[in-house]
């Protein structure tokens, strides 16, 4: 039998189908369980343990490891997980991602797949054209549940056998007849295929076809495993490239926590393996090594006949092969799925008691930065392109820089204010640079979280998720004409200066009072960005504030007029006057706008 290049395609077609079934199911439990995995997050990772169960559960719910130590990340990226916590989780969605190998053990080699795929796809229809958007991602997992499992059926129909391929057995079999050296040369495949398709299950899948071909024998499938652990953390670490250093910590750690635990699992490799054989052998389907020597032990005529098998013209003795080779693949897959899950949980149990050997360990290899003073202002601090991981989870990083957006929103008013008390001509000057040089900072921050939210919105939101975009498109603007505003008074009281422009004691003193009411209402609207759990009544603070400087405004200018018609100050001086109370009267609208927008629809 020729294996030729539309054979190839086929074959990797069929990986095609698996992956997407996979990206389809996992984004739709995403988008049903939605910021509920925030929560979870944020309130189970308290402790070690409670940690570990949280990465378990949430790498079981969304079925992909990489998912969640990218969510993980993020989180640590946007300051809502510790380095510490952010160990923990990950160490329990290692446990978590072999849910997927059991899945597939349990339906993809024990069940006829086509005769419940193609009505699970019929089922999901309805759901799929629904209006509602949770009941649309359930359809949605539910039709790639299907696809996975049809794209692993034509997998397993597509890989070829090598008895009928002798040139691709004698060169398979030249890399698995050197002992250990076979081993590390197999691990070193599993990591780069996982590396490749970006998913550790799929390679698992891979995996546990090529064993119940015979293509490899069940130790060298143990060893991909191993790889597979390895390969999965990449995934993350390169998301991290861009992010800040405790994000790059978490993402190395996942890649420390793997490499050590395949480290000393080659080290145990054969005692471990015994004892899996002897597990499953004993309280399991069978002997998980018999499938490797019985396909070898059969001649090319024979495996064809067992791999196109039809009971309607198959003798006595070919049918008791076809139970015996189903009996040897169901001990195989079962098997390789008890050493990824033992291993794993093993390895979580011993390393659990060194997180904080891990953490100062993560802090040595990615040491933080001596940053300069005022840099740090130039970029943004949590949020990065490279870090989009789920378009839900993603906002969290988003409504944590807008919350820094806001504090440096106040730290330029707070220039401003000591803008007027400054009599030193060069330190004048250095401050007003510096509130010009803030203006710019947030003119780029507006874009900057535009463009990454408009990125977000690209992805698979809920109708929630949508307008939790809306609302922070519309505060990001409102927090901009903040920095204008500020940058506006201090041009005034620039061109005040300039001018060598006259206040009176108590004119400069109504300024300041209009200022500390501006910075009130900035530290309130702060607080307000800064908290989950948003009441309307938090927006009651926010109104009194605005209606204090609207009625000081008017009580102002209603003064301003009677100064200069009883000729108290000059026409020029009571212009660059109600210019500073106008502005900040201006600057108070925004930051109520703020405000309104945050509590109309909490984050």
């Amino acid at each position: 039998m020729n294996y030729g290049f539309l054979d190839f395609l086929t074959l990797i077609g069929s990986l095609g189908i698996f992956l997407y079934g996979m990206k389809i199911m996992s984004e739709g439990l995403q988008k049903i369980a939605g910021d509920k995995m925030r929560s979870i997050l944020s309130a189970m990772t308290r402790n070690r343990l409670l940690g570990v169960f949280t990465g378990i559960l949430i790498t079981a719910l969304v079925q992909s490891s990489s998912a969640t130590t990218l969510m993980v990340v993020s989180f640590v990226n946007a300051g809502l997980l510790t380095l510490a916590q952010a160990v923990t989780v990950i160490m329990g969605a290692n446990v978590g991602t072999t849910v997927t190998a059991w899945v597939i053990s349990l339906f993809g080699f024990k069940v006829d797949i086509a005769s419940f795929a193609i009505p699970l796809i019929a089922l999901s229809i309805p759901f799929i054209f629904s209006g509602n958007g949770t009941r649309k991602s359930w359809g949605e997992f539910i039709i790639g549940f299907a696809f996975l499992f049809i794209g692993l059926q034509f997998l397993k129909d597509n890989v070829p056998d090598l008895k009928a391929n002798p040139e691709a057995l004698a060169f398979l079999q030249s890399y698995t007849d050197m002992g250990f050296g076979s081993v590390i040369i197999f691990l070193l495949l599993g990591t780069i295929l996982t590396i490749i398709v970006q998913s550790s299950s799929a390679t698992v899948a891979i995996t546990l076809i090529m064993c119940s071909k015979g293509w490899i024998s069940f130790d060298l499938a143990a060893a991909m495993v191993l790889g597979e652990n390895i390969g999965t953390t990449v995934t993350a670490n390169i998301a991290a490239l861009g992010a800040n250093v405790p994000a790059r910590r978490a993402a190395i750690a996942h890649l420390i926590f793997n490499v050590f635990g395949v480290l000393w699992m080659l080290v145990l490799f054969r005692p471990f393996l015994s004892l899996i054989i002897n597990l499953v052998s004993g309280w399991g389907p069978g002997d998980p090594t018999s499938m490797y020597t019985f396909i070898n032990g059969l001649d090319p005529q024979r495996l064809a006949l067992l791999n196109d098998f039809d009971p309607s013209t198959a003798d006595a003795s070919l049918m008791a092969d076809k139970e015996l080779m189903d009996k040897y693949v169901v001990a195989t897959s079962f098997g390789l799925s008890l050493y990824h899950s033992l291993f794993n949980i093993i390895n979580v149990s011993v390393m659990i008691w060194f997180v904080k050997g891990y953490v100062y360990l993560c802090n040595k290899i990615i040491p933080s930065k001596q940053e300069v003073s005022g840099n740090e202002e130039f970029q943004l601090r949590y949020i990065s392109f490279g870090m989009l991981s789920t378009s839900e989870l993603s906002l969290a990083q988003a409504q944590k820089e807008m919350a820094l957006f806001g504090e440096r929103a106040g730290r330029m008013l707070g220039m401003v204010d000591s803008l007027l008390d400054e009599k030193d001509q060069e330190k004048f000057m250095e401050t007003f640079n510096r509130i010009e040089k803030y203006e710019n900072i947030c003119d780029r921050m507006e874009v900057e979280i535009a463009n990454y939210l408009s990125k977000v919105s690209e992805g698979r939101l809920s109708m929630e998720g949508k307008e939790k975009i809306r609302v922070m498109l519309r505060a990001t603007t409102e927090i901009e004409s903040i920095g204008d505003s500020c940058y506006n008074l201090a041009q005034a009281v620039k061109r005040k200066v300039d001018n060598n422009a006259n206040f009176t004691e108590q004119m400069m003193r109504n300024v300041k009072r209009m200022i500390e009411l501006d910075q009130k209402a900035l530290d309130r609207m702060n607080i307000i960005l800064k908290k989950s759990d948003i009441l309307p009544e938090d927006a009651l603070e926010s109104y009194n504030i605005e209606n204090a400087i609207n009625n000081l405004r008017n009580d102002l200018k209603l003064k301003s007029l009677e100064d200069f018609g009883n000729k108290a100050c000059d026409y020029q001086d009571s212009v660059y006057y109600n210019d500073m109370i106008n502005e900040c009267e201006h600057l108070g609208d925004f930051v109520l706008n703020t405000v309104q927008a945050v509590v109309e629809k909490k984050f």
